[in-house]
């Protein structure tokens, strides 16, 4: 039987959360070659996700997405291979969970973040609220 999942917006949660965004990103698992080059990539991906949420099959998968992001930065825009790289990664994307709707959720439900930060970039400047400039 499978362990029963904690909620998410439990205190338990909370720590869990804080406590592994403290940490690195996951490393590679030892069996996959990741050059230099592709590990911005795997940060990225890596880190977009809960830590506790990922197995092995899925770093696995995630080593591929980092090498063909790496690709894509190296093909030329809108090449064949570009276009076939491109479409690779988004499928690998959805593999692994880390597209935009499993990481930040649907775009309808994002409408309210997107309104109370353009609101608030176009928002007279205050005192008490420090902005980059």
């Amino acid at each position: 039987m499978k362990p029963k999942r904690q909620r998410s917006d439990s205190a338990k949660a909370a720590v869990a959360a804080h406590q592994n965004a403290a940490q690195a990103p996951i490393e590679p698992p030892k069996c996959v070659n990741l050059p230099a080059e592709c590990r911005p990539f795997w940060d990225a991906i890596v880190t977009s996700r809960s830590r506790d949420l990922w197995t092995q099959a899925d770093l696995l998968m995630a080593a591929n997405l980092a090498r063909t992001q790496y690709g894509i930065e190296l093909t030329q825009v809108g090449s064949d291979a570009h276009a076939k790289l491109t479409r690779l990664a988004m499928a690998l994307a959805r593999s692994v969970a880390v597209h935009p709707t499993a990481t930040t959720g649907r775009a309808a439900d994002q409408v309210d973040a997107n309104t109370l930060e353009r609101n608030a970039r176009n928002a007279p400047d205050d005192d008490l609220i420090p902005r980059a400039h």
